[in-house]
């Protein structure tokens, strides 16, 4: 029987949008996050618990009162660059309080999980567009702590009967079509809401490195809605009570847009320039990133519906232009 579903980290980027789905589904939705980086106004009317998920007193409390039968793990640290710099803050933040998550979860009978991971986790592909069976190779401490989640997991399905899915994310972009919900990190460190604030004028875009291999020398990503990521959880969420999926789903849209074909799109839809300027190379970034999700829209049935990149800019556009200070100002 479905009771509610938990979600760590919902009032994030990607958490918000998961929750508004489930809760659009119909099902019963409590939100567990310590507000570092999420804003309470991203789930306005919602049961919050304003908790980090290592205090597993308080995450079993809340399973118990809210009757929690399955869990959407997104509470963690996500940048790349900060994760080169400060390895050992997310080792602590992302597997060791993962760790304490899902003891809890043991301890309550908490049977299903769905994991928030990343493409970080293949490190520079061998071959494009990437397939779930990619060697996972890491060149950065994210990428890593994502890893040692998913390299857990099947210990504790074998020895809990922890049922689980790894949703690997490539890049999540874009903003709720209704325009109630986007995206607000603090400082932004993702490109197309960087790419937006730049062409107010008041500052620059970095492109961090002009001198890849690809065809304009700047990094190619692939860019999905983060509306398609959360309908993904979804039907992952369905296939685990049908007792089935598979351990890993990669979701992407298998285009691979640069850095140059995401300032264009930006001045596209905005109609404004986008002030820019080079800066060496960060590390821990690969050249190419792009997705094969055809295990996910076989296994999952999963269909995107946001695919082209001035559409996942549009929705991003409207949200920033309708929130120029974010989520403040906004409860």
């Amino acid at each position: 029987m479905m009771g509610a579903v938990l979600v760590t980290g919902g009032a994030g980027y990607v958490g918000s949008h998961a929750v508004k789905a489930l809760r659009e589904s119909g099902l019963e939705v409590v939100v567990l996050d310590n507000l570092v980086a999420g804003h309470r106004e991203a789930v306005a009317g919602v049961p919050l618990v304003e908790a980090d998920i290592a205090d597993t007193t308080v995450v079993r409390e809340t399973i118990r009162r809210h009757r929690v039968t399955a869990v959407m793990h997104f509470a963690a640290l996500l940048s790349v660059g900060e994760s080169v710099k400060t390895p050992a803050i997310y080792y602590r933040n992302n597997v060791a309080r993962t760790l304490a998550l899902l003891d809890a979860l043991v301890e309550e009978s908490v049977e299903r999980f769905i994991f928030s991971s990343t493409a970080a986790v293949y490190g520079n592909p061998e071959e494009v567009p990437i397939r779930e069976e990619h060697p996972t190779q890491p060149i950065n401490a994210y990428g890593e702590t994502k890893l040692a989640i998913e390299r857990a997991l099947p210990h504790y399905a074998l020895a809990y009967g922890l049922r689980f899915v790894c949703l690997r994310y490539f890049n999540a972009a874009g903003a709720h079509p209704s325009g109630a919900i986007g995206e607000d990190h603090r400082p932004e460190i993702h490109l197309i809401p960087r790419a937006i604030a730049a062409t107010g004028g008041d500052s620059r875009l970095e492109i961090f490195g002009d001198d890849y291999p690809t065809q304009d020398g700047t990094c190619e990503r692939d860019y999905v809605h983060v509306s398609d990521l959360a309908d993904a959880h979804l039907l992952a969420l369905k296939a685990l009570d049908g007792g089935g999926g598979a351990p890993a789903y990669n979701l992407g849209n298998g285009r691979g847009y640069s850095v140059k074909d995401v300032i264009a799109a930006v001045e596209r839809v905005t109609g404004r320039l986008v002030g820019h300027a080079v800066a060496p190379r960060r590390p821990g970034d690969p050249a190419v990133l792009r997705a094969s999700s055809a295990r996910a829209r076989d296994g999952l049935g999963w269909t995107p519906r946001f695919e082209e990149l001035d559409v996942i800019v549009r929705t991003a556009w409207e949200w920033h232009r309708d929130h120029p200070d974010g989520y403040e100002g906004h409860s």
